[in-house]
């Protein structure tokens, strides 16, 4: 199974979960350019480490295309729940205090 389709049904099945929402903001990221924080990265298990990188290798190859466009419209559309945004505005406002 391809990291993508794979990465795309973790999303659907919990996409309240940490690896959910990480990968979500990780193919957010990888299609719109935006930076990705990748300390986000290791608050992950390690098969869903290995997912994420998984991911970060197929996305450079363009012929998975019909998989990438799937997985963008679930991850945007998690990256856009209340829930999803509330919790990176409690991490940044973390990240701002221990700076």
């Amino acid at each position: 199974m391809l990291a993508l389709k794979k990465a795309r049904k973790l999303i659907e099945k919990q996409p309240d979960s940490v690896a959910a929402k990480t990968l979500s903001s990780l193919v957010v990221a990888l299609e719109t350019n935006k930076p990705f924080v990748l300390g986000e990265l290791y608050q992950l298990d390690y098969d869903d480490f290995g997912l994420a990188f998984e991911v970060m290798i197929e996305w450079r190859l363009d012929r998975y295309y019909a998989s990438k466009v799937r997985l963008i419209d679930v991850s945007v559309q998690v990256e856009d729940t209340p829930s999803s945004k509330a919790g990176k505005h409690k991490d940044s406002q973390a990240e701002s205090k221990s700076a």
